[in-house]
């Protein structure tokens, strides 16, 4: 095994922080409207300081039409009024600096709103000054005269990665929706039009750094080349090899680093997808080459996803799990790069529901065993809204037209138009929809068990998950037993034993098992050993060679009611945490 040398992992806030993601519009709703707002965020803030959050990070709340939930921003400068006011972000800001926490926003600068003045702009003529602010190509023509995109990149929402606009009468760039153009890095004036608007004016009012999305998709190149044809049925393919870590890419971050990043004491996370290979993501994280603090891979929350749509899920095993952590886990070992820790976010369905038992009899205790597995893992730790008190995703009940989330809309739709309504297809459809798909994370907070789970006083703008009386914040906070009580002893554990659980070796053992996860952490002196049951029976754990007997075990975190039996055998998604000596 490599080592995190201490000379080459520098303590600092970001590293050592543990991290809550706010998405806007299903937080806490403060002014009677059914949409969650700043106001909202800052009557929580003392209830996130108590849990153990030491930076919030708030998706985007700019101003912006909302085709992809204010991921469309319009202007980089001022906030959606439905989420409140700039004097609302600025009084955010200073809410968390005065209770000693940092904040971070989400930094969108792949593409803008096609509301955006730049674009209106853009779009105006071909000889306007903003017109090559964005990417536009005259269309192609088939042996019939039919106008066709520039190439056959499918979007990642579905449809052609390409819009024609009538005004111009060229095709205009878009990798998501068509309502978000993509920016034009090739232009050295528009990056520095990014730069001030969108991050520079930030800084200036007091956010300590950025979630930044889809990072590697600046550099797309200039060919534009087509995509290989992954789909044989289909005239539009998938190719995210051809606009993600394109040529210029680190010169792109590098630039940003040097123009604005590194005047300011600020943290940055990049969402990182499509990048495989260790060597490439560590070009993005490494100290001596400033680029990126440190960036999210999707391989653990890619597990059981399809390979051309996600929805069409497929089964996986314990094994698969192991195996992917540890090698997130051992990225780092022996470089000077950082690396991060999560299993939810805004885009991704609930972890209970996914890696564990979202049952009722084994939900609370399984909530428990992926907050030990998380809050030892190396990096810097994420946890999203609702997670610290184990939301689940939508019940089995829920129906099409229950979801919100354009890309699962979008994908139900080419579901019922391939199978020309087949009501097999769109159960299918659906059902993989439930499991995987991002409306799992955006049901509104559960704050209590009243109307609306205290989110609102009115009906919110998307269901309340059915289960609220059942799991909400009031509740568990006066219950001493509750995952979020737990969560609370688990992130004061982290930093009580923080050289060991954030910055520790990673080393996992057993990896056959499909039952037990089982790791241990070490640093200097400390060793720790986790012991995991991702499964509903008695299994027992298997102890490594030189932690037996002869050593002294004293467990310094359990979930189940006695966690001080026979250290070799675990109850039904049972975990617990040993020192060893």
């Amino acid at each position: 095994m490599g080592s995190l040398q201490p000379s080459m992992h520098k303590r600092i806030w970001w590293k050592d922080g543990t991290v809550y993601q706010v998405w806007p519009a299903s937080y806490k709703d403060s002014n009677g409207d059914g949409i969650g707002d700043i106001q909202g965020i800052i009557s929580t803030l003392d209830y996130l300081k108590d849990l153990g959050v030491d930076i919030l990070w708030v998706s985007p709340m700019y101003d912006s039409p909302q085709k992809d939930m204010g991921y469309d921003i319009s202007n980089y400068e001022d906030i959606y009024p439905k989420y409140g006011t700039l004097a609302d972000a600025e009084a955010l800001i200073k809410g968390c600096h005065d209770r000693g926490m940092r904040i971070i926003f989400d930094l969108v600068i792949n593409h803008t709103s096609d509301q955006h003045a730049w674009f209106t702009q853009s779009r105006s003529s071909k000889d306007n000054p903003k017109r090559d602010w964005y990417i536009w190509r005259p269309a192609n023509y088939d042996k019939d005269g039919n106008r066709k995109p520039p190439n056959n990149w499918r979007a990642h929402f579905g449809g052609s990665a390409w819009e024609w606009d009538e005004i111009s009468q060229e095709y205009f760039l878009h990798l998501f929706c068509p309502e978000q153009p993509d920016l034009n890095w090739e232009n050295p004036i528009t990056r520095d039009a990014v730069y001030a608007s969108a991050v520079k004016f930030w800084l200036d009012k007091g956010v300590d750094g950025f979630r930044i999305d889809t990072v590697n998709m600046y550099s797309k190149g200039t060919t534009l080349p087509d995509a290989p044809i992954v789909d044989p049925t289909a005239e539009l393919q998938f190719g995210p090899h051809l606009f993600c870590n394109g040529p210029r890419m680190h010169e792109f971050l590098r630039e940003l680093h040097e123009k604005v990043l590194r005047h300011y004491d600020c943290m940055t996370v990049g969402e990182l997808p499509h990048t495989p290979d260790a060597p490439s993501v560590l070009r993005y994280i490494s100290a001596k080459d400033p680029m990126l603090n440190m960036v999210f891979q999707f391989d653990i929350v890619d597990l059981g996803q399809g390979s051309d749509y996600k929805f069409e899920t497929v089964p996986y095993p314990l094994t698969t799990l192991k195996a992917t952590i540890a090698r997130l886990q051992t990225l780092i070992t022996g470089t000077d790069a950082w690396t991060t820790a999560f299993l939810e976010n805004h885009d991704q369905a609930r972890s209970i529901s996914r890696f564990a038992s979202d049952s009722p009899k084994n939900r609370v205790r399984s909530g428990k065993l992926l907050a030990m597995l998380l809050a030892t893992l190396t990096g810097t730790l994420y946890i999203y809204q609702g997670q610290e008190i184990g939301m689940i995703n939508v019940p089995p009940h829920w129906q099409a037209d229950d979801f919100k989330d354009i890309e699962a809309i979008n994908y139900l739709s080419l579901v019922r138009a391939r199978s020309r309504n087949s009501p097999t297809a769109l159960a299918t459809a659906v059902d993989g929809v439930r499991a995987v798909g991002r409306d799992n994370a955006r049901t509104p907070v559960q704050w209590d068990s009243s109307p609306h789970a205290g989110f609102s006083t009115v009906k919110p703008w998307m269901r309340v998950h059915d289960d609220y009386p059942s799991i909400n914040v009031a509740d568990q906070v006066a219950d001493p037993h509750s995952l979020l009580q737990f969560w609370k002893r688990m992130l004061k554990m982290r930093k009580d034993h923080r050289d060991c659980f954030i910055y520790g070796d990673f080393e996992m053992f057993d990896p056959m098992d499909e039952h037990t996860l089982t790791f241990s952490k070490t640093w200097e002196g400390e060793r720790v050993l986790v012991c995991l049951n991702f499964s509903a029976d008695r299994r027992s754990v298997f102890v490594p060679e030189g932690w037996g007997a002869e050593r002294e075990w004293e467990v310094l975190m359990g979930n189940g009611e006695d966690a001080d039996e026979e250290r070799g055998w675990l109850k039904g998604w049972e975990g617990r945490i040993y020192r060893v000596r």
